[in-house]
């Protein structure tokens, strides 16, 4: 027995099931794409990726309404490839990785480019920028057999309409196997985990009002409106 209810975290709809898939934990990979890590003020290298957190209570699914976070006046829109493993993984092989991937979807990081700048400068860790409330968006998944080979897909974000962000994934610095190969040096990777894989240079900011909607070729698109702050 619990002395309160917490809100409840969605399951994320899975193409040809009819059940879910639960929300264990969200890792995020940054600078992933060499332009947007350029568009940041960074130099991209290949010793080894980084990450950051978001808090599964912070997620929703595509087509919600977001109000307008407190604290910033910067608030961007950044554009992701998601994996779903769908196996338990630890200290695996490139090869084990990408078999423990189960599905693939669309994900919004949304960020307080702000705080996460002001943070950055202080060399302090990026939660007020990052880990957002309603900040990590879904789209339901596709199974990775059906979707097939991560490479020449075509990664994009509009902003009402117009195109900010146009890549493909061929783009990824870190690859999705070396990702989950490397992220299973550090965590036991379960059924559950979520990894946002990086976002293609073009973030900027959104305001009250503002309708996103993005999409990886061969994926459900994602889509997220942005409402006035409470």
């Amino acid at each position: 027995m619990s002395l309160f209810t917490l809100p409840t975290i969605p399951d994320i709809p899975v193409k040809g099931e009819s059940a879910g898939y639960p929300i264990g934990r969200v890792f995020c990979v940054g600078r992933n794409y060499a332009a947007h890590a350029a568009e940041m003020g960074f130099e991209v290298d290949r010793e080894a990726p980084f990450y950051f957190t978001k808090s599964p209570a912070n997620a929703v699914l595509t087509g919600a309404s977001m109000p307008y976070p407190p604290g910033t006046e910067n608030f961007h829109h950044e554009m992701e490839l998601v994996i779903a493993i769908g196996k338990p993984v630890f200290r695996c092989s490139k090869e084990q990785g990408l078999d423990a991937i189960y599905a693939y979807g669309c994900g919004l990081d949304m960020t307080r480019r702000d705080l996460q700048i002001a943070s950055r400068n202080k060399q302090r860790p990026w939660d007020l920028g990052k880990d957002v409330e309603d900040s990590a968006v879904f789209a339901p998944l596709t199974k990775a057999g059906d979707f097939g080979a991560v490479g020449q897909q075509r990664i994009w974000l509009e902003v009402n309409g117009e195109v900010k962000q146009d890549a493909t994934l061929e783009e990824l610095i870190w690859k999705v196997d070396e990702i989950v190969s490397d992220l299973s040096k550090f965590y036991h990777l379960r059924p559950g985990d979520l990894i946002m894989t990086g976002t293609p240079a073009g973030v900027g900011p959104v305001v009250a009002g503002d309708v996103i909607a993005g999409g990886v070729d061969g994926l459900d698109p994602i889509a997220l409106t942005i409402t006035d702050a409470e």
